[in-house]
């Protein structure tokens, strides 16, 4: 019979342990990296744009020109940039446009998905209706489709696990927040205040219109037609949800002075949607 000794059975159980620490670190990293793989982002394509008819009378927002190519392409960019190429657009006034130029996104190095909305149905709505898509991610993102802001997405994304939020929004403080939705803040950087475009001039954090939330979100959703902005984030107050400062460019389309200086701005915003590496998702 032979006889082991006290070291080598010490040796043994080492390598054993090594063995075992260096294969659940490869699991955990599998399942890491394929977490991040499973991100989508919903962007907001279906409004009407009512006060840009009189410059784009026949056009939907998103297609909006800016240089030589089109607003909405600013928000594939910036996604497709930091690595989530996944998308889902909720389309309803003009779609058919907007499905025939970015089509499946292959064109544009994505893939592409639609919610096609057979009536209106409000931000709110259209993202219930973007649940179907989703498949089993365990969060997701949404983009206003009129709006642009220069964010590290991923660091919005891991600042939503580390606060294990319900909801994040990202916010940009402006000199004038009178027709945005306005945003306080405690000091844990949970949502105290939700209040949709007081009409106030005067400086504010505002809703700068992109988005984390978790897959739980979409049972809380009302049936039917509905505004993310007044039926549904501020019932969230005091519930999970939880906004992050940035500082990046900020520009919202919805008028046609916004519209008129995004194409004024339009080869440093082109610039901006591709500056955010994936710093924040290592």
């Amino acid at each position: 019979m032979q006889v082991r000794s006290r070291k080598w059975i010490r040796e043994t159980a080492l390598n054993k342990s090594v063995k075992t620490s260096a294969m659940e670190i490869v699991v955990k990293a599998t399942t890491a990296a394929s977490r991040e793989s499973d991100i989508k982002a919903v962007l907001l394509v279906g409004g009407k744009g009512t006060r840009l008819r009189s410059v784009l009378p026949s056009t939907p927002k998103p297609l909006a020109p800016l240089g030589n190519r089109f607003f909405l392409d600013l928000l594939v960019d910036q996604l497709r940039s930091q690595g989530i190429q996944r998308i889902i657009m909720c389309v309803g006034y003009l779609r058919e446009q907007i499905e025939q130029e970015f089509g499946t996104g292959v064109c544009r190095d994505v893939s592409i998905e639609y919610a096609r909305e057979d009536s209106p149905l409000g931000t709110g709505g259209a993202i219930r209706l973007a649940g179907q898509h989703i498949g089993n991610a365990s969060e997701f993102l949404v983009l206003n489709g009129d709006s642009f802001l220069e964010v590290d997405l991923w660091k919005l994304i891991h600042f939503h696990r580390a606060h294990k939020a319900v909801a994040t929004v990202a916010l940009r403080r402006v000199e004038n927040a009178a027709r945005y939705g306005t945003v306080e803040l405690n000091e844990a950087g949970q949502v105290t205040r939700f209040a949709e475009k007081a009409g106030v001039d005067r400086p504010g954090l505002v809703n700068a219109g992109v988005y984390v939330f978790n897959r739980s979100f979409l049972g809380g959703l009302p049936e039917g037609p509905a505004s993310l902005e007044i039926d549904v984030l501020p019932r969230l107050v005091g519930r999970g949800f939880y906004g992050q400062e940035q500082d990046g460019m900020f520009i919202d389309i919805g008028r046609p002075e916004d519209y008129q200086l995004a194409q004024r701005l339009s080869e440093r915003l082109s610039q901006a949607a591709l500056h955010q590496g994936r710093e924040g998702n290592a």
